[in-house]
């Protein structure tokens, strides 16, 4: 009994040049018989066998980028990288690495936020101690730094700001505090959060954090996850920039008069509000 072939494909043609290791399975004929007689083209299976080898290493070649940019410092190349505080002259992208025969114990201590900051009220209700490379000089490139913040009762003491390198891990060690971040989306997350709770800031989205008691003071340690996660006040940079920025800018962005621009500037001057990280 003689079946006849319902339907017959052809794939693509192949240029020979383009694409020389797939030119001898182009052009293949793949028949299907209805019935008991069913024939496969051997070429046409090796093609698919060889299609398939590609479509993997493409899916493992493409899960394996994120793993190289997902972190915010460069990974280290040894174990211990501990900084040459202050640097050399040369210009690199974190510290140079002292020799691991210098290295000691107290190159990975800090004891500075022990105790709480002193706060001039001449300037502010708030101060910080930072300890990032400069003083843990081990922690260079473990993506890691560490700052301790103490706030008087009183109202807001640190205006809104961000971090462009590292996201803020905060936890209360002390009293209360009001705190915020806004996405990009101008969409605003905010929370009181007492003694042992923590909040978490992402990372390079303005924020805020105040002590929000009118009795009582507050203390937090903030863990960024940068070495370096830098600290941009978002007042100074607007009207404290050197060269300042165009007045009619922030006229036009703020929708005020010049003179009210430059009374914000003049004000600006006496007030302490940058924060180094």
């Amino acid at each position: 009994m003689s079946i006849t072939p319902y339907y017959n494909i052809r794939f693509l043609h192949i240029n020979k040049a383009a694409a020389p290791s797939l030119y001898p399975y182009s052009n293949q004929t793949f028949r299907n018989f209805l019935g008991s007689s069913v024939f496969i083209s051997y070429n046409f299976l090796q093609f698919s066998v060889m299609l398939v080898k590609y479509v993997l290493a493409c899916l493992i070649v493409f899960t394996a980028i994120p793993s190289t940019t997902i972190a915010n410092d460069p990974d280290a190349l040894q174990d211990i990288c501990v900084a040459v505080v202050p640097s050399s002259d040369i210009k690199v992208n974190g510290f140079v690495c002292k020799d691991d025969a210098n290295v000691t114990a107290d190159d990975f201590f800090f004891g500075g936020l022990v105790r709480p900051n002193v706060i001039n009220t001449a300037i502010g209700t708030f101060n910080a101690t930072l300890a990032s490379v400069r003083e843990i000089p081990g922690l260079n490139t473990l993506s890691l730094s560490v700052a301790r913040s103490d706030y008087l009762p009183g109202g807001p003491s640190f205006t809104p700001h961000l971090h462009p390198r590292g996201a803020e891990l905060m936890y209360v060690l002390e009293g209360q505090m009001n705190v915020g971040f806004i996405t990009t989306a101008n969409k605003l997350f905010s929370k009181t959060i007492k003694k042992g709770e923590v909040f978490v800031f992402p990372k390079a989205l303005v924020h805020y954090h105040y002590n929000g008691a009118t009795d009582k003071h507050a203390s937090v340690i903030s863990v960024f996850d940068s070495q370096g996660p830098g600290n941009q006040v978002i007042a100074t940079a607007l009207f404290g920039s050197k060269p300042p920025l165009p007045e009619d800018v922030l006229s036009m962005a703020f929708q005020v008069d010049i003179k009210q621009v430059e009374k914000i500037k003049a004000n600006l001057k006496s007030a302490n509000l940058t924060v180094t990280f």
